[in-house]
């Protein structure tokens, strides 16, 4: 199966105010972190919040008259689930969308909104995707799969055909990689605009099998990642054709990388990415040699992040930064110890946000008594501040590892 820059730009006519021309504007601050000048795609903006619109309005507008009637079924991580629920509203098409139990509540709840019955089966998008063949076949539905599909992914590609008109002289783009049609369509566009320009995946630690694919290697999925909608077993089989030999690498990006991304969008941009939507910014900060000096377009692939697990991001990237600290002290077990602590830490500028005093369950001798503090400082320099400060009056002041 070939796609061809003609299918991207067929495409990208069918999507004509069908779908958001998003933004794609250079980060003055980002750009300073990473020593390479970044320019990002914002394609969170989606009605639907992510890049899957694209590709599911194609494929839909596509199907014929008998296939529209009877409808659709899909399987999804959420972002796809979104995109064909939101196309199928829109062109009058029923549609069953399966999605792993563990999706999202956010994304269960927009794919209901836009009319779509919802299945949730399976821990696994594996195990959710048999489900759909299922429904599939019973029902004499059409599969409108998430990435392997030529129209789908033809689709995708007008991603990079927006990039390059507005920043036409990209060095490099850097892709966020599941099943790998996004990378699959925007490697084509890109490719076919600008032969020389590079095309780079990033992809999860825990699901590196597109690298796997085309790079070698074995494994297997390693647990939960924060990027879901890239946490793909089975890569397609089109879109690793279509890429071999195109994409010159696949940079593999870990939990961390990919929260701390998270914070930086939502901090410096003030735009809320998802873990896979942040693969690539967490790709270009975690390899600056490789992009140093470069021009570098990224796509920020998705928004979709549940709330309850974006503030535990958040608090565990204040953790990283030494922003939140946990202090162990041993005091003496007197009256007006413990307010002694904490004034020295107030004086010093730091927030004590939570305080364990422990006397029977101290490893401690009889009279002194164990403090654990959490402390909220301004950073890194000001936690060591503090810690100086505590440990001129008691010497067994510790910093605690946020792992312990």
């Amino acid at each position: 199966m070939t796609i061809s820059i003609d299918d991207v730009r067929n495409a990208a006519r069918i999507l004509e105010g069908a779908v958001e021309v998003t933004p794609c504007t250079p980060s003055r601050t980002l750009s300073q972190l990473a020593g390479a000048e970044l320019w990002i795609k914002f394609e969170n903006l989606q009605y639907t919040g992510s890049f899957k619109d694209r590709g599911a309005y194609v494929k839909l507008h596509g199907l014929g008259a008998s296939e529209r009637s009877a409808g659709v079924v899909a399987v999804s991580a959420g972002n796809h689930a979104q995109g064909v629920a939101y196309a199928a509203q829109r062109l009058g098409i029923p549609a069953t969308i399966a999605l792993p139990v563990g999706t999202p509540f956010v994304k269960v709840k927009r794919t209901e909104d836009f009319g779509a019955h919802v299945v949730l089966k399976g821990s696994t998008l594996a195990e959710s995707s048999a489900h759909a063949h299922e429904i599939a076949d019973q029902a004499g539905l059409a599969f409108i799969h998430p990435y392997d599909d030529a129209q789908v992914i033809a689709g995708q590609g007008t991603v990079a055909l927006e990039m390059l008109e507005a920043a036409p002289d990209l060095d490099v783009l850097v892709v966020p990689v599941g099943g790998g049609g996004l990378i699959a369509g925007m490697t084509v566009a890109a490719k076919g605009i600008n032969p020389e320009i590079e095309v780079i995946g990033a992809e999860a630690t825990l699901y590196p099998f597109m690298r796997q694919k085309l790079f070698g290697g074995s494994g297997a999925p390693q647990g939960q990642t924060i990027a879901e909608s890239i946490a793909v077993r089975d890569v397609g089989g089109v879109t690793s054709a279509v890429i071999q030999g195109q994409v010159s690498d696949i940079l593999l990006v870990s939990e961390d990388d990919m929260e701390h991304a998270i914070c930086l969008y939502l901090g410096i941009e003030k735009t809320l990415a998802e873990g896979a939507g942040a693969a690539g910014l967490a790709a270009v900060m975690t390899n600056p040699d490789r992009f140093r000096g470069r021009k570098v377009g990224l796509v920020l692939s998705g928004g979709n992040i549940d709330p309850r697990l974006l503030a535990s991001v958040v608090m565990r990237d204040m953790v990283r930064e030494g922003r939140i600290a946990r202090l162990r002290v041993e005091i003496p077990d007197l009256p007006g110890a413990l307010g002694r602590v904490c004034n020295i830490i107030g004086d010093l500028g730091g927030n004590i946000i939570e305080v364990s005093h422990q006397r029977v369950f101290s490893t401690g001798p009889a009279k002194e008594a164990e403090l654990v503090l959490a402390v909220e400082t301004r950073d890194r320099k000001h936690l060591q501040v503090i810690l100086e400060g505590v440990g001129a009056e008691y010497s067994s002041v510790e910093l605690l590892d946020p792992k312990t």
